[in-house]
């Protein structure tokens, strides 16, 4: 057996759920909505957020019916992670897709989410609900996002 994390010795693919939903961070920036140029490809990140999102805890207060809900949001798998270029750079399924590490501030890194929270790595502070901002509007909102 390897002493070496699971996130470490096991593919995505391979990972138990719980193992799995523990790689997410926390972050929220999935929880944002982005636009993506038609004719670049390029996606932007806007600062206007799911409106089931607790902006504070950074959790969805809606997660057990957030696909019932929201149809459009993304029950990740592993299997899509080729599709997902539009996740943050700092997401931990995109980088161990890739073969990177996971950043030093990472709840499975440190132990809790004190150092993310307080090195600004998640959307608390930054975002507003969409329920104030009209969909049209979105793209007044386009925020470089990590």
């Amino acid at each position: 057996m390897s002493n070496r994390p699971f996130w470490e010795s096991k593919k995505l693919s391979e990972m138990t759920r719980p193992e799995w939903e523990s790689l997410c961070d926390g972050c929220a920036k999935c929880c944002v909505h982005k636009l993506e140029d038609e004719d670049t490809g390029l996606v932007h990140y806007t600062s206007v957020v799911c409106r089931y999102l607790d902006q504070e805890k950074c959790k969805c207060t809606v997660y057990a019916e957030r696909r019932k809900l929201v149809p459009t949001c993304l029950q990740l798998q592993p299997e899509e992670l080729d599709q997902l270029h539009w996740m943050p750079s700092t997401c931990a399924y995109r980088l161990l897709h890739e073969g990177k590490g996971l950043p030093i501030w990472h709840p499975l890194i440190t132990g809790n989410r004190k150092e993310m929270i307080r090195t600004g790595h998640t959307v608390t502070g930054k975002v507003i609900s969409e329920d104030f901002v009209h969909e049209e509007d979105w793209q007044d909102h386009i925020v470089p996002w990590s």
